[in-house]
């Protein structure tokens, strides 16, 4: 049986979502825990940075970005990013 990791992995490849932004927490340990080698994790050390680099990469390449933040407050900082 697919685990849910495994699923969500394969459909982020099948979009072609290989490069990730994030300002991960202890809830997000067993999704970078050997983490897949065709995928990228670019850290930002608050969540401000992540949600910053992913619009970049997006306005640059033209390609959607993926963000990974940690529970309720890290959601809230980015929240202040997005409406920047």
């Amino acid at each position: 049986m697919t685990s849910v990791r495994d699923a969500a992995l394969d459909l982020l490849r099948s979009h072609g979502l290989t490069t990730w932004f994030g300002n991960p927490g202890s809830s997000e340990l067993s999704l970078l825990q050997d983490f897949p080698a065709d995928f990228r994790y670019l850290l930002g050390l608050q969540e401000m940075v992540p949600v910053g680099m992913a619009d970049a990469f997006a306005q640059i390449t033209g390609r959607p970005a993926l963000v990974n933040l940690h529970t309720a407050p890290g959601r809230g900082n980015a929240q202040g990013a997005l409406y920047n």
